[in-house]
């Protein structure tokens, strides 16, 4: 019987200068997938560039990690934006990482928000037919990277846009699957021990194709080899999913 192939993804390219690029570097050594912010909540183009040659380097999967215009709250606010502002800019998020990743002789494999973006488009159908709409009008090949039972999932089934469903190894969740808000005590887990049992955990219902580990976690490129390691010694396959 093969081995239950799952997906370990990072979020990188939030921290400019050669300490953040470094830091970046050692978290992707232990992931199969890097999400790397396009400029509207963190990042910029030399940082694109410098995290999208590491990955390339060491062979692991590109996505477009988008956001609301939003540096000043890192895009953690809530914003209203109108539907045809909303897609415009994540296709100029999109296009952007493109081009970074094409000069480093890489190609971005998927698109996932960030955020409030994530969290909203998630419950909202309105936002989550934005999301798949820029996709389509960039490259309707790339997936979509959201939570399991998530209206983005739905909005990617109607548009024939493969969804790939995602969990936090290093977020507590309510008892209905959802996560528990970041206001709330308790929401990140900051036990390494406690992050790397929650990563098994995920794993084995087999609800999620994809883990991700937030790369401001602290410790958080030690505790992405942990859960490799952890994964593969529990008898999982790690793989990229696109």
């Amino acid at each position: 019987m093969p081995a239950p192939v799952i997906d370990l993804n990072a979020d990188v390219g939030e921290r400019p200068g050669p300490e953040g690029i470094a830091a970046d570097a050692a978290i992707i050594a232990g992931v199969s997938s890097v999400s790397v912010a396009c400029g509207f909540h963190a990042g910029d183009a030399a940082t694109m560039r410098a995290v999208c040659a590491e990955a390339v380097l060491r062979h692991k999967h590109i996505g477009a990690h988008v956001s609301y215009m939003d540096r000043e709250g890192f895009g953690r606010r809530d914003l209203d934006v109108d539907a045809p502002t909303l897609r415009e800019q994540i296709v100029q998020q999109i296009s952007a990482l493109r081009i970074q990743a094409g000069l480093e002789h890489g190609r971005v494999a998927y698109v996932k928000p960030h955020g409030a973006l994530y969290n909203r488009a998630a419950v909202d159908r309105v936002y989550a037919d934005v999301v798949v709409a820029a996709i389509e009008a960039v490259d309707r090949h790339l997936r979509l990277l959201a939570p399991p039972n998530s209206e983005m999932l739905r909005a990617a089934v109607a548009n024939g846009i493969e969804g790939v469903t995602e969990g936090f190894a290093d977020r507590a969740y309510r008892r209905d699957g959802t996560l528990v808000p970041r206001s709330e005590p308790g929401a990140v887990l900051s036990d390494p021990d406690a992050v790397i049992a929650h990563a098994e955990q995920l794993a084995a219902t087999a609800r999620f194709r994809s883990l991700c580990l937030h790369s401001d976690t602290p410790g958080a490129p030690e505790l992405a080899i942990r859960i490799r390691d952890r994964l593969i010694g529990a008898g999982f396959e790690i793989r990229p999913f696109a």
